[in-house]
């Protein structure tokens, strides 16, 4: 995503830049969208088809897989995501779980950390099966956060996440791209492809002072590429 400095200059005197995130996210049979809030904006999409897998949560934890390439091809059990570490924009941050609030809108991570990652926890986990979903602020009232510099990753790069059962799992990332969020491919962004896929996303664009929202979404593209014990 563009640096917030280019369209909100002085930071002091204009309202906090990544002030939500749209990006739809399906239910367990329900599909709809939903608007990711940094702080306060709110507003309501139109009903669209589910286009995420969901699993039925892990009752048990599974030990942790061995490192192999089949592990990677054939996907992980559950289980919950403890720390990301993109090494290439210095990224290395805590997981907290999102859900659905009452508003029928997902939860925002803590907009008092800025160094800190949210994953929708009734989706697939990071190396599940499925599209796995993490979302992050790219600033806050008090300045730059986790995924300010996502729209700077490229194709090749890494993204490992350290999950509870011991596992890392290293994602390769295939492309990463804007989009509008008036016209935001979630069919695309969300399919499940049958193999273990992970989506970042953050605000990114222009910044609009009246709506008090970024334009576009930054989505990286990825996919899990190999899996060793921590």
């Amino acid at each position: 995503m563009a640096a917030p400095q280019q369209s909100e200059p002085d930071s002091a005197a204009s309202p906090a830049l990544g002030r939500s995130l749209l990006w739809p996210v399906a239910a367990v049979g329900l599909g709809f969208l939903l608007v990711y809030n940094s702080f306060d904006a709110s507003a309501g999409v139109p009903p669209a088809p589910s286009v995420v897998s969901l699993p039925a949560p892990s009752s048990t934890a599974a030990p942790a897989p061995k490192a192999s390439s089949s592990a990677a091809q054939l996907g992980l059990p559950a289980s919950d995501p403890q720390r990301i570490s993109i090494k290439s924009i210095a990224v290395d941050a805590p997981f907290t779980p999102l859900s659905i609030g009452s508003s029928g809108q997902l939860d925002a991570p803590p907009a008092n950390d800025p160094n800190l990652v949210g994953w929708f926890k009734d989706g697939a986990t990071p190396g599940e099966r499925g599209t796995s979903v993490v979302a992050g602020h790219v600033d806050t009232r008090t300045g730059p956060a986790v995924f300010l510099l996502l729209s700077t990753l490229k194709a090749g790069n890494s993204v490992d996440i350290t999950r509870q059962d011991g596992a890392i799992a290293t994602f390769k990332i295939d492309s990463v791209e804007t989009f509008s969020k008036a016209d935001f491919p979630n069919d695309r962004v969300y399919a499940d492809k049958g193999t273990a896929q992970l989506r970042l996303i953050t605000c990114g664009g222009v910044y609009d002072k009246k709506k008090k929202d970024y334009e576009d979404n930054v989505v990286v593209f990825a996919h899990l590429a190999s899996v060793k014990n921590s």
